[in-house]
């Protein structure tokens, strides 16, 4: 009986350990396109297609500024994917600035100098 209290505390010790090391390495960054947006059909058809993408966390779209924002984790996808995505729904994307957030760890490291 005590064997079996040993293995399930063992292996709740060892997911719970595996599920933090995948939650820290998370690499978000963050990447600005210069997209020829027209009108709110660009954008819809941005949002459905390109928020899809694996990897891509969030979207941001600017009609004035003709930009496109996306937040992404670089473990999952990169910026040449991203932009192969924009040219499969026939809208080029050109880099406009890109910017690597902090990671949930180095977050936390943050919060504790403070």
């Amino acid at each position: 009986m005590k064997t079996m209290k040993y293995i399930k505390l063992m292996l709740t010790a060892l997911l719970m350990t595996l599920s933090i090391n995948a939650f820290a390495k998370a690499d978000k960054q963050v990447v600005t396109f210069s997209v020829d947006l027209h009108c709110q059909g660009c954008i819809d058809k941005i949002m459905h297609e390109i928020a899809y993408e694996r990897g891509v966390k969030d979207i941001v779209c600017s009609l004035p500024e003709k930009t496109v924002v996306v937040t992404y984790d670089a473990n999952k996808t990169d910026i040449p994917t991203l932009q192969k995505a924009f040219d499969r729904i026939k809208k080029p994307a050109k880099v406009i600035s890109s910017a690597q957030q902090m990671t949930q760890k180095e977050d936390n490291n943050a919060e504790k100098v403070k």
